[in-house]
C-alpha cells in the first residue's frame, strides 16, 4: 500500500488499483483505486468504466455482502473508514469509523459482521452492521493484511505481513492466525517457514479444505553474496490444512534461472482447477493447475497429523522426509524450502502481462482479470484457451491483453522512483526488487541480513528507509556517506545490476517524500498521558535520551558505543544514532534486531544504563518512556 500523507498536491493523481471485486455473476467488477480516492465500476462484457464512486480516503479493500446488494470499501487512513455503498446505485449510504489503516473486509454468512483487519492496530476489527460500529477488537501478533472466511463463517484466516519477535534467532518467521469468530478469539498461530516475510493474500479453496498464502522467504541465514536460484530470497506459497489447521506444504514459485518475485494476490478459479498469483516485482500471472500440485503434494508424503495444532513448528505435519522434493519444506518443520526449483515444472504457466505493478485479482468466468497499480490498468487472460487461440488441454491461458483505467499520463520523477523500488525487472534474474526486504512502503522486514556493505558475517537488522536522505551517514556502522551511495550500492551489490542514473535519482525522490504515519498509540492526534509523562522523562537530564536523540528527528548523527556489541561484532564497533521516527512500526530494534519490544530496549537489552539511564527508573515509569517512543 502507499505510504499514508506522502502525496504532495504536486503529484499527478494516479488511479493505483489496490484491490479486485466482482459480484457472483460476474457482470460488473469493482476496482478500488488507492490513490485516487475512488471505486470504479467496470464492465467486464463492454470492458468500460461504467461508474466512479468517490469516497473518503485511500481504498484498500472491497466485500460485498451476501445478498450482493451491499459493496463495503475499507478507506486505510490514521483514522480508518468503512464505506457502505448501495451497489446498484454506487451511493455511499454511510461510513463506520475503523482503525488505524484498516483493509481486506470480510462478511459473514449471515450479513451481519464485517471482519477487517485494522493493519496497525494489529488486530482484526468486527463490525456489527446493524449497530454499524466496532463491537470488537481480535489481537493478532503483528500487521494484519489480508484474511478469508470458511464457508460456514466459523474459521477467519488472517495473514500477518511480518513476525513479531526478536530477528537474532534462528527462527524468525511470520505467522497465519486462525481465529474462532464465535469465541473472537485466535485458535492458534501457524507458522510459516524460516524466513518467511512480506505476507500478502490468503485465500481458502472452492472446496473450503485448503488455504494458500504469498509471501517472501528471506534466506536471512546466508552472506548476500549472489542472487542466483534464491540464494538471497524466493517467493512462495504455502498451504495451510483448515481441517487440523496446520501448515501443509510450502511450494517455491521461482524458476531455476528466473525468480517470481513479490507474489501479491491470490484467486482460485470457481471450479478448483486453477490457482492464480500475482507476481507485483516480475510483473506476471501465474496460473498454476491446481489438482494436479495437489496429486504432487500428496505423493510426497505431506498428511496432516491427526494431533496437530498447527500452534508451532514442530508437530503440525507428518511427511516422510525421504519423499518430500528438495525445494518443498518437510511439512510443519518451519524450515524455508531448499534450493530445488523444479517443483512446479509442468504445473504452471507464467504469463507475461506488460504492465506495471500488478497487486490485485478477480477471476470471473474463465477470464482472469489483474489491476496493475503502476500502470493503471487492468491485464485479462483467458483461462480457457492457449496461445494460439485454441482450446487447452492443459493448463495454457492466452496471452494477457491490457485494458486502460484512464488515458495515458507520464510518470512524476517520485512515481518512477517508487515503482523502481518496487521492480524486480531491475534485479539479476527478477529474484527480488528493494522490497522483498524493505516492503512496498520503504519500512522493514523484520530480518538481520548479513549485508557485503561492512564485511561478512555481521547480520544487521533492516532499517526503515523514512528519513534515510536526511540522516546520514547510513547503515547501522555509517558505512555510506550518504542514502544516495546507499541506494547505488543497493543495487549493485543486493540487485546485481547497475541501472541508469536517472532511476537511481528517482529512487532518491521517491524516498525523500516518503512522510511518517501518525502513530496508534496517539489519542485524537495527540499523546496519551502516559506518553506525555514519558516525554518529560524523555527531556530528563537523569535519563538523558534526549542527549543523543536530539533535534527534529531525534538524531545528533554520531556513532556510539551503546553497550550492544555482540557475538558478530567487533569490539571497537560504535553504531549511528537512529532517528526515532516511526519506532512503533519498526520493530525489532538495535542494530541486532534483538530487543523485540521498546520495554526491551529500556530494560534487558540496556545492560549498564549504556543506552539512556533507565535502571533506576520504576515500572510505570519504564511503560510511559515506552509509550512517548511508540507515539512519535
Amino acid at each position: 500500500m502507499p505510504p499514508l500523507s506522502r502525496r504532495t498536491n504536486a503529484e499527478p493523481v494516479y488511479l493505483s488499483p489496490s484491490a479486485l471485486l466482482a459480484t457472483p455473476d460476474g457482470k460488473q467488477l469493482f476496482v478500488a483505486c488507492a490513490t485516487a480516492s475512488r471505486v470504479l465500476v467496470f464492465d467486464p462484457a463492454s470492458k468500460q468504466v461504467t461508474r466512479s464512486i468517490a469516497v473518503p480516503e485511500s481504498p484498500q479493500g472491497l466485500a460485498l455482502s451476501p445478498d450482493g446488494r451491499r459493496l463495503f470499501v475499507t478507506c486505510a487512513a490514521p483514522r480508518s473508514t468503512v464505506c457502505v455503498v448501495d451497489a446498484a446505485s454506487g451511493k455511499v449510504l454511510r461510513s463506520i469509523p475503523a482503525g488505524h489503516t484498516t483493509l481486506a473486509p470480510v462478511c459473514s454468512p449471515d450479513g451481519r459482521t464485517l471482519y477487517v483487519c485494522d493493519r496497525f492496530n494489529d488486530c482484526v476489527g468486527v463490525i456489527d452492521l446493524k449497530a454499524q460500529k466496532e463491537i470488537a477488537r481480535i489481537p493478532v501478533p503483528r500487521e494484519p493484511i489480508s484474511s478469508a472466511l470458511s464457508a460456514d463463517g466459523k474459521l477467519l484466516l488472517v495473514a500477518n505481513h511480518l513476525h513479531a519477535g526478536r530477528a537474532d534467532v534462528d527462527e524468525v518467521a511470520a505467522c497465519v492466525s486462525v481465529i474462532d469468530t464465535a469465541a473472537r478469539r485466535v485458535r492458534t498461530n501457524i507458522l510459516l517457514p524460516n524466513g518467511s516475510t512480506i505476507v500478502r493474500d490468503i485465500r481458502i479453496s472452492p472446496g473450503g479444505d485448503l488455504a494458500c498464502v504469498a509471501h517472501v522467504v528471506g534466506q536471512f541465514q546466508l552472506p548476500t553474496t549472489q542472487a542466483e536460484r534464491g540464494w538471497i530470497a524466493n517467493n512462495a506459497l504455502s498451504f495451510i490444512d483448515l481441517r487440523h489447521q496446520c501448515r501443509l506444504n510450502t511450494v517455491l514459485l521461482d524458476n531455476i534461472e528466473q525468480g517470481a518475485a513479490n507474489p501479491w494476490a491470490v484467486a482460485w478459479t470457481a471450479d478448483g482447477k486453477q490457482l492464480c498469483v500475482t507476481h507485483a516485482g516480475t510483473h506476471e500471472l501465474s496460473v498454476i493447475d491446481a489438482p494436479a500440485l495437489l496429486r504432487k503434494m500428496t505423493s510426497c508424503g505431506a498428511r496432516p497429523s491427526p494431533g496437530a495444532t498447527g500452534s508451532s513448528s514442530s508437530n503440525s505435519v507428518e511427511a516422510s522426509s525421504a519423499a518430500v522434493p528438495a525445494n518443498v519444506a518437510a511439512p510443519g518443520d518451519g524450515r524455508a524450502p531448499a534450493h530445488d526449483l523444479t517443483f512446479l515444472a509442468g504445473l504452471r504457466q507464467r504469463i507475461a502481462l506488460k504492465q506495471k505493478g500488478p497487486r490485485s485479482l478477480a477471476i470471473i468466468g474463465s477470464e482472469a482479470y489483474v489491476g496493475n497499480y503502476f500502470s493503471d490498468s487492468l491485464s485479462v487472460v483467458d483461462l480457457s484457451v492457449n496461445s494460439a487461440g485454441t482450446q487447452r488441454n492443459a493448463s495454457l491461458p492466452g496471452p494477457a491483453r491490457t485494458i486502460a483505467l484512464r488515458p495515458e499520463q507520464p510518470l512524476s520523477v517520485v512515481r518512477q522512483g517508487e515503482l523502481a523500488f518496487n521492480d524486480a525487472s531491475l534485479c539479476f534474474q527478477g529474484w527480488q526488487s528493494c522490497a522483498s526486504c524493505h516492503s512496498s512502503d520503504a519500512r522493514v522486514d523484520g530480518l538481520n541480513w548479513d549485508l557485503l556493505n561492512d564485511g561478512l558475517g555481521n547480520p544487521k537488522n533492516v532499517r526503515s528507509l523514512l528519513f534515510a536522505h536526511r540522516t546520514p551517514p547510513t547503515m547501522a556502522l555509517g558505512v555510506r556517506a550518504t542514502a544516495q551511495l546507499a541506494v547505488r550500492a543497493g543495487f549493485r551489490y543486493i540487485l546485481f545490476t547497475v541501472p541508469p542514473e536517472e532511476t537511481a535519482a528517482a529512487v532518491d525522490a521517491y524516498l525523500e517524500s516518503l512522510r511518517p504515519a501518525p502513530s496508534p498509540l496517539l489519542e485524537n492526534g495527540k499523546l496519551s498521558k502516559a506518553a506525555a509523562r514519558g516525554k518529560k522523562l524523555f527531556m530528563d537530564d537523569k535519563v538523558a535520551c534526549a542527549s543523543c536523540h536530539n533535534g527534529e528527528l531525534f538524531t545528533d548523527l554520531k556513532p556510539y558505543d551503546v553497550g550492544t556489541v555482540g557475538k558478530f561484532d567487533k569490539p571497537e564497533d560504535k553504531f549511528y544514532t537512529p532517528p526515532l521516527a516511526e519506532l512503533w512500526r519498526t520493530a525489532p530494534y538495535l542494530h541486532d534486531g534483538s530487543a523485540a519490544t521498546m520495554r526491551d530496549v529500556l530494560t534487558t537489552t540496556n545492560r549498564g544504563d549504556r543506552h539512556g539511564k533507565t535502571s533506576h527508573l520504576t515500572e510505570r515509569q519504564i511503560e510511559d518512556l515506552a509509550a512517548f517512543l511508540l507515539s512519535l
